[in-house]
């Protein structure tokens, strides 16, 4: 498989964090995915996408469970 983007041939598979945004929340998601080496370009299978769209789905509709591991501030 050649990266449609770099046009390298070196993709892994490897860990990823997805980010999703919800309002004014970013939702780190965990999936593997396909990434190439040379510029960072991320393949997802079918599988993977139809994880991340459930995921969104169910954090906008409140049914998440999610783990708080910090907070951004803003000073204004």
């Amino acid at each position: 498989m050649k990266c449609v983007i770099c046009h390298g041939d070196n993709i892994q598979a490897k860990d990823v964090n997805e980010e999703l945004t919800v309002g004014n929340d970013v939702v780190y998601v965990s999936v593997k995915a396909l990434v190439c080496q040379t510029c960072g370009e991320r393949y997802y299978d079918r599988r993977t996408m139809q994880f991340l769209e459930e995921a969104e789905r169910n954090l906008k509709e409140g049914k998440a469970k999610l783990q708080e591991v910090g907070k951004v501030l803003i000073y204004s």
